[in-house]
């Protein structure tokens, strides 16, 4: 090892023995941080001062939907069932094309690399689609409704999942593979009887885990007009009907409580 003082400097252990230790380059990664987070600040006009003035208009504002307008809650029915129905039809169509996607994806089952690297760059590219954008490009395609959200939560479900998935592909053990493909079995027979299910625990616990967040995701999908909760919610703070939208933040809460709750039960017994 080079004893430049710059990247090392000497140790003397008990037994009198000189070891060179690497210096730790922490010091250069906050300097780094620091330059970043004082260029962010400048660029966004971030105001510590303004900050703490206005702090006070959050904290107004989440007083007055103290109490919620309970009366309220009968007219939010349709629009959490709404929610509820994008959420879950977009979450397993998604999670269902996800599977082949993956397959695809996996460059220790498909031996061509062209058809790897395509299918790897478009699970890049629809993961670097914040939900809202492809939820504002659905409204034009699909037109304003729940339609709109439940193929955004479908395209963001087929990339997290589909990720995830020919990762853990990637990573299974090939001996079972490739003993099947040795007696005659197609790749895709192989890979279903194989691999399938070692990564099948894994594919259904992300996929549960993926509609936990599609639920409160499609909250706010409404604000672009894809239909569900985030709609009511957009028109109430417009009136500023506040002890209504403390209405509907309560109900949402409770709800996605609870679907996480039975989430991760099942969850634990899958792993």
């Amino acid at each position: 090892m080079a004893e430049n003082g710059l990247t090392s400097k000497k140790i003397t252990l008990p037994n009198g023995k000189l070891v060179h230790e690497k210096r730790s380059k922490l010091p250069i990664i906050l300097l780094l941080v620091i330059a970043a987070t004082a260029l962010s600040v400048y660029m966004t006009n971030f105001s510590l001062d303004v900050l703490v003035k206005r702090i006070d208009k959050f904290f107004n504002m989440l007083g007055d939907m103290i109490p919620p307008n309970w009366s309220y809650f009968p007219k939010l029915w349709d629009a959490l069932l709404s929610t509820l129905q994008m959420s879950l039809v977009g979450s397993i169509i998604g999670a269902l094309l996800a599977l082949p996607f993956a397959l695809l994806a996996a460059s220790n089952v498909i031996r061509n690399r062209a058809v790897v690297a395509l299918f790897k760059i478009l699970l890049s590219l629809l993961r670097t689609l914040p939900t809202l954008v492809t939820a504002l490009i659905a409204t034009y395609v699909f037109g304003l409704g729940p339609m709109a959200g439940m193929a955004a939560i479908l395209l963001f479900t087929l990339s997290y999942v589909g990720k995830l998935l020919y990762e853990q592909i990637e990573n299974v053990d090939m001996g079972p593979f490739e003993a099947m493909e040795s007696i005659g079995m197609t790749r895709v027979q192989a890979f279903r009887y194989a691999i399938f299910p070692q990564v099948l625990p894994s594919y259904l616990s992300t996929s549960l885990f993926c509609f936990e967040g599609n639920v409160r995701y499609a909250a706010i999908l409404g604000y672009v007009g894809a239909g569900g909760i985030g709609l009511v919610i957009t028109e109430n703070l417009g009136w500023r009907e506040y002890p209504n939208v403390g209405m509907i933040i309560l109900s949402l809460i409770v709800v996605v409580y609870v679907i996480e709750t039975v989430s991760e039960f099942f969850r634990k017994k899958l792993t």
